[in-house]
This record gives C-alpha cells, sequence and structure tokens, in this order.
C-alpha cells in the first residue's frame, strides 16, 4: 500500500471530502487569478513612452484609444490622466489616484478566499482528528471488556490522515497567497509609478502651446 492508495482517503472520514473540495476551489482560484495578473502586467515603460511620443504628435484620441486597448490597470491610470489634463496639478493627481483606487480591489478579488482556505484547511484537519478519536474511544467504550488496541486504529487512522489532509491544502494555499499578493504589490507599485510619470509629463514637460491645440478635445 502505498501513501496514494485511495483506501487511505476512505480512512480519513468525511472530513477528506471537505479538505479535497477546498484543495480543488483553491486551485481553480489560483489560476485564475495568476492568468489575471498575468495579462495586467505590462511593460509599464515602454507603455508610457509610446503615450508620450503620441502626446507629442498631438494625437490625443489615439493616446486615449492605445490605453483603451490595452489590458491592465497601468493603462487605465494613463487614461485617467489623459482624460483630466486640462486640470490643474491638484485634480489631476486626485483623478489618477482614485482611478489607483478602484484597480486594485479587482486586482485583489478573490485572494481573500485563497486565504481563508489557507486558515480553514488546518481547521478542518483538528475537527477530523477530533472526530477519529472520538470514533475510537467510542468503540472501546462500546466493547466493555473486550476492548483491545486494534479497536483504536480506525479512529487513529483518521485523526493523523486529516491532520496531514489539513496541513497539506494549508501550506500551498499559504504560498500561493503570498504568490499572488507580490504580483499585486507590484502591480500597485507600477501604477504608482506611472500615475506620477504621466502627471509630471502633462504639467511640465510637454510644450504649453502644444498642449493647449492638441488637448482641446473635451469630455472623451
Amino acid at each position: 500500500m502505498n501513501v496514494f492508495d485511495f483506501s487511505l482517503f476512505e480512512k480519513g472520514g468525511p472530513v477528506m471530502w471537505l479538505l479535497l473540495l477546498l484543495s480543488i476551489i483553491g486551485f481553480i482560484l489560483f489560476i485564475e487569478r495568476t492568468l489575471y495578473l498575468h495579462r495586467s502586467q505590462i511593460r509599464s515603460t515602454e507603455f508610457l513612452s509610446g503615450i508620450k511620443n503620441i502626446l507629442r504628435k498631438r494625437r490625443l484620441v489615439e493616446a486615449l484609444t492605445v490605453c483603451e486597448e490595452t489590458p491592465g490597470p497601468v493603462a487605465s491610470v494613463v487614461k485617467a490622466g489623459l482624460l483630466n489634463h486640462e486640470e490643474d496639478e491638484a485634480k489631476l493627481r486626485f483623478a489618477i489616484q482614485e482611478a489607483a483606487l478602484v484597480e486594485i480591489p479587482a486586482m485583489e478579488r478573490r485572494i481573500g478566499s485563497i486565504t481563508a482556505i489557507a486558515h480553514v484547511a488546518p481547521l478542518l484537519g483538528l475537527l477530523g482528528t477530533v472526530l477519529g478519536f472520538i470514533n475510537a474511544f467510542s468503540l472501546l467504550q462500546s466493547e466493555g471488556a473486550y476492548a483491545h488496541a486494534g479497536l483504536l486504529a480506525g479512529g487513529v487512522w483518521q485523526a493523523l490522515l486529516t491532520t496531514a489532509a489539513g496541513l497539506a491544502v494549508a501550506v500551498p494555499a499559504y504560498l500561493a497567497q503570498h504568490f499572488l499578493y507580490g504580483r499585486v504589490r507590484a502591480l500597485a507599485h507600477d501604477m504608482e509609478w506611472v500615475g506620477n510619470d504621466i502627471m509630471q509629463f502633462l504639467l511640465r514637460d510637454l510644450d504649453k502651446e502644444v498642449e493647449e491645440e492638441q488637448f482641446e478635445v473635451k469630455g472623451i
């Protein structure tokens, strides 16, 4: 018998099915979030350089179109800056920060569920352990004078297997949570840098006369 024998799973009792369900849900959430954050990650430096070149050619609408077609929160932050290019520094900064704040919850969505799985799995394992020992001692009591150590085997199996399964689900969930939050922090850093850079460009670096001619488009 090896550790992957299904009979071991059965000895773990009903709690094992709950842990299996949690592990499947956690895996699906991790894959979905990983793909989402991967699609959201762009080469911020190259993207921003392209936007600046377009703006220097007096093509605001084209720059907005590029932002619309580019996935991810970085493009949304730049778009917010472009839409508010005529505002003063305080209002422009507020618009960019507001766009960033809208994007962060979208990036963090469902990561909390993975965190919950990491917390709940060991508790379910502990529940299985307690149920296993309750079952074992119940059998011992029912047998009375005929009780023997072999009656404990089933309960001990259940206790050990559920404990191990709970930890086996929780540890990868913790690692997945740490990895995903690391990706979110990286994207948040990109948004902060890009937002500050595009704001400085719109307010100071772009030629004022060109800006007045180019940015007559309102309400876009």
